[in-house]
C-alpha cells in the first residue's frame, strides 16, 4: 500500500512538472510575439515611446482583445498599421498577448527596458 502511495505522488509530481513547463514554454512564445509585433511600436515594456501610439501595458486585457478582434475584422480600421497586424494573429495570439500587457507595470522606472 505504501509503494502504491509514492508511486502515486510521484506521478503526480511529474504531472503538475510537465504542466508547469509547458506553461512556461507558452510565456516564452508569447514574450517573443509581443517583442516581434507589439514592440517596435508600443515600447519593450508596454510603453509607447512614440505619442500616438497608445501603451499596452497594464491594459485590460478584455478590452484588448476586443479591440485586436475589431481590428482583425476590420470593424475598426487602421488599413496601415493594426489591421494588418491583427489579421495575422490567432484568437490564441490574441488572448495571450492581451494577457501578458495586462500584466506588465503601467509605470516602469525605465520604459525603454524591457520586461524580461
Amino acid at each position: 500500500m505504501m509503494f502504491r502511495y509514492k508511486l502515486i505522488i510521484k506521478l503526480l509530481n511529474g504531472a503538475l512538472l510537465i504542466v508547469s513547463s509547458s506553461s512556461y514554454a507558452a510565456n516564452e512564445e508569447t514574450t517573443r510575439l509581443a517583442k516581434k509585433v507589439c514592440a517596435p511600436c508600443h515600447g519593450p515594456s508596454g510603453i509607447s515611446l512614440v505619442h500616438n501610439y497608445p501603451n499596452l501595458a497594464g491594459q485590460k486585457k478584455k478590452y484588448m482583445i476586443q479591440q485586436l478582434q475589431a481590428f482583425k475584422a476590420g470593424n475598426r480600421k487602421s488599413e496601415k498599421f493594426m489591421q494588418p497586424i491583427a489579421e495575422r494573429l490567432s484568437d490564441k495570439e490574441i488572448k495571450a498577448v492581451a494577457k501578458y500587457y495586462s500584466k506588465l507595470d503601467p509605470d516602469p522606472a525605465d520604459p525603454t527596458s524591457s520586461p524580461d
